[in-house]
């Protein structure tokens, strides 16, 4: 029997908002959650802009960098190239019910709608839809053209969730980090796991 609660693939693109995916993998470890990590080169790049992570491109080093900053148990988290084509998230009879794309480009939100698996990424995302798990895509882009909302359409009709990176301000936020834990704490309400990072509506007021 697993010492995890369960598994899920978090897979980064290279939209903004890399630490919403920092913040999201910090509560999945703390849930108790087995992470398969799928981070694409852009995403890599938008770490170093935006929070000034390097983040190491062999799937193995990264592995090590992101257990040792979460202060993961061995095996919690573990990260794949984008053509590990064996890796788990791949198949079907092995991937993960549940996965989230955060944050999610308008590309690799066009490459999943219609189907594609050019990288792994798209590939588990691929499964996780013909398997009808869990998907929620963390789209990142403003404003939305009408290529972009077809594409969300098309998604939300086969039952996957589109969550737009927008934080509300009801909660009266002060900081940034209170704009990113809105939107992970909506994440993880979707995903079904208890937080109490965000407060609920009217509880606060």
């Amino acid at each position: 029997m697993s010492e995890f609660k369960e598994k899920i693939t978090v897979a980064i693109t290279g939209a903004s908002g890399s630490a919403y995916a920092l913040r999201l993998i910090e509560c999945l470890v703390a849930a108790n959650f087995q992470i398969y990590v799928l981070c694409s080169s852009a995403a890599r790049i938008v770490f170093d802009t935006e929070v000034g992570l390097k983040l190491p491109a062999s799937p193995d080093a990264a592995t090590k960098f992101l257990s040792e900053k979460f202060q993961a148990k061995v095996s919690q988290i573990t990260v794949f190239g984008k053509e590990q084509w064996f890796s788990p998230v791949a198949s079907g009879s092995a991937a993960p019910k549940k996965m989230i794309v955060c944050p999610c480009s308008t590309g690799t939100l066009a490459a999943i709608s219609q189907g594609m698996s050019d990288n792994l990424i798209e590939r588990a995302a691929d499964v996780v839809i013909k398997e009808r798990g869990q998907l929620i895509m963390v789209v990142r882009e403003t404003p939305f053209s009408t290529i972009h909302l077809q594409n969300m359409l098309t998604l939300s009709q086969m039952g996957v969730t589109v969550m737009p990176a927008a934080p509300g301000f009801y909660h009266q936020p002060t900081s940034i980090n209170d704009l990113i834990d809105f939107m992970v704490g909506r994440m993880l309400d979707h995903l079904g796991i208890e937080q109490s990072i965000m407060p609920r509506w009217g509880y606060q007021i």
